[in-house]
């Protein structure tokens, strides 16, 4: 008589055995959320890199063009301001060549006040100096080589003409001053073989032609001394 076999006996409750299926799944989904988070993070930081690096080069060009701007503006002012400096001044006589002998006896100058032409050894002092007397034209012209300019004025000249320019001679080295009674206008600017009359001290030329005859290229011994002295 054959013996039965033994039945195994299933736990009651469930289809079959509990593994780590459970816990390895949510492992995964927890692991592409993070991923996918991280991804998403990324671009964004990527965006934002993006946005600096155009904002940047957006200043960057914005500065180049503002500073290629300013310069361009600053060589124009440049260009136009020299341009002005450069320009004939209205009125301004010039006279050629001159010989320059030093004499020391009086001599015909066939301008008043004379512009250039033989003078004597001595000249005179002219580093802002302003004299209430007349000069002898002989020093004076020799001044007028050195670079200097020379302001004149008649008895039509204001008293307020004549402190104008008395102030701005006296601020003005290689210029001097003294009246003039013969000149036939109110106010002459003399510089070597070259000369402008105005009637007034307030004419925009005075300026003008300090700026541009004091030391100017007319000058027949540049950086001679205009000091007290004789050659």
């Amino acid at each position: 008589m054959a013996s039965a076999s033994p039945k195994s006996e299933r736990p009651k409750g469930g289809s079959g055995p509990v593994g780590p299926t459970g816990s390895a799944s949510g492992s995964a989904a927890r692991r592409a959320r993070i991923a996918e988070l991280r991804a998403r993070e990324q671009r964004h930081e990527r965006r934002s890199r993006a946005l600096v690096v155009t904002a940047v080069v957006a200043l960057v060009v914005a500065l180049v063009a503002t500073g290629v701007f300013v310069v361009l503006r600053a060589s124009d002012r440049q260009a136009s301001a020299k341009a002005a400096a450069d320009a004939p001044i209205p009125g301004v006589k010039t006279f050629g060549t001159f010989t320059r002998n030093h004499v020391t006896t009086p001599v015909q100058y066939p301008q008043t006040p004379p512009v250039g032409g033989d003078h004597n050894p001595t000249w005179t002092p002219c580093m802002g100096d302003v004299y209430d007397q007349p000069l002898h034209n002989e020093n004076a012209v020799h001044s007028l080589e050195h670079g200097a300019v020379w302001v004149t004025y008649s008895g039509k000249a204001s008293p307020a003409d004549i402190k104008t320019l008395s102030d701005k001679v006296r601020a003005t080295p290689y210029s001097f001053m003294s009246p003039y009674p013969d000149e036939p206008g109110t106010i002459t600017l003399t510089a070597w073989s070259t000369q402008l009359v105005v009637d007034s001290a307030t004419d925009p030329r005075v300026d003008r032609f300090f700026t541009r005859y004091v030391q100017g290229p007319q000058t027949q011994e540049p950086g001679a001394s205009c000091s007290a002295g004789s050659m």
